[in-house]
């Protein structure tokens, strides 16, 4: 019998990632490789790389020379929102082989199979962001004592400081009934908490039209994900990872303070507390929003906790401004 070929994975960013590195460790698997530690040698190294802070190049070349250093001979594979939105910038990185984009993530084995190092070179296969349209449902499992489930992915909304639409494409959804069966399919597989992950994840059902009146509900929204996962009993716990202002509504906080499911987690960006800056950041909501929503989650769940994101030092902020934030948070 021919010993396998070996694929170690390295994440970097955010859980979304991680559910979707998850997902591609099992193709590699079910096709017959043999999934390894990074830390260890391997035949392919594949790196899932993030784009929010400034130090993505300098991570992805680290993490790069690491694997040449402990396998000179192996491939080098780099996806992720990086390498969709500079992949010719990590060609350029000495021992990548290959960069595939946001289309052509699970699509991996199709490339890496007939990989060959000295024609790879550097190779790219990243189309344009704007034909990403298919949804890919990922979870993470084994490697953390939480599983990680992605139900949704790309973003419609337009905020001048993030890349993500252009790393990620459109939004688009899972359906409830392949959330519920891959929730139900973890439980089953051992795990009690599940987090569920997107990249605008209350967005689920394309729900921002509907919550703002543009169009009628057509298909399951977010709040009908969260009820219908609230009936899975193969899973002890679930928590929502990041929601927008906008989109958690009264609806969905009432129904976590009654869920025993459900924990009473939200983290909810704010980037601002400055009306001004948030015009300036094009977010969807106003600072009087997000005090309401706080209000109503510590009145129904005293106990609950609350997260949030805060941008500092956005172009045009004064010191006024800065305040204004800080105080709006104490």
């Amino acid at each position: 019998m021919a010993t396998p070929r070996t694929v170690a994975f390295h994440t970097l960013g955010c859980k979304l990632n991680y559910s979707e590195t998850s997902a591609l460790a099992r193709l590699f698997e079910s096709s017959g490789y043999l999934p390894v530690k990074f830390e260890e040698e391997a035949d392919i190294y594949v790196l899932n790389t993030c784009s929010v802070t400034e130090q993505a190049d300098r991570e992805c070349r680290k993490i790069v020379r690491q694997a040449m250093r402990r396998q000179p001979g192996a491939f080098v594979v780099v996806t992720g929102c990086y390498a969709q939105l500079k992949p010719h910038e990590i060609a350029d990185i000495p021992g990548v082989d290959l960069v595939l984009g946001a289309g052509e993530k699970f699509r991996i084995l199709d490339y890496v199979d007939d990989l060959s190092k000295s024609q790879s070179k550097g190779m790219v296969r990243a189309g344009e962001v704007r034909d990403v349209n298919t949804f890919t449902a990922s979870f993470s499992f084994g490697d953390r004592t939480r599983s990680f489930l992605k139900v949704q992915d790309g973003c419609d909304y337009k905020c001048s400081f993030c890349t993500i639409p252009q790393a990620r494409g459109a939004s688009r959804s899972d359906t409830l009934e392949s959330a519920v069966a891959n929730a139900r399919q973890i439980g089953q597989m051992g795990t009690k908490e599940i987090v569920l992950t997107g990249v605008n994840l209350g967005d689920f059902g394309n729900g921002t039209a509907v919550i703002e009146g543009e169009r009628p509900r057509k298909e399951a929204l977010f709040a009908d994900l969260v009820t219908a996962l609230d009936k899975v009993e193969e899973v002890s716990r679930f928590r929502i990872s990041s929601i927008e202002p906008n989109l958690l509504s009264d609806e969905i906080i009432e129904f976590v303070s009654e869920s025993q499911r459900f924990m009473p987690h939200f983290h909810i960006p704010l980037q601002s507390g400055n009306d001004k800056q948030l015009r300036e950041m094009r977010r969807r909501y106003r600072r009087d929003l997000y005090a309401e929503r706080v209000a109503t989650i510590k009145k129904l769940m005293p106990h609950a906790c609350i997260g949030c994101d805060v941008i500092v030092g956005f172009p045009g902020e004064t010191e006024a401004d800065f305040l204004e934030t800080y105080q709006f948070i104490q």
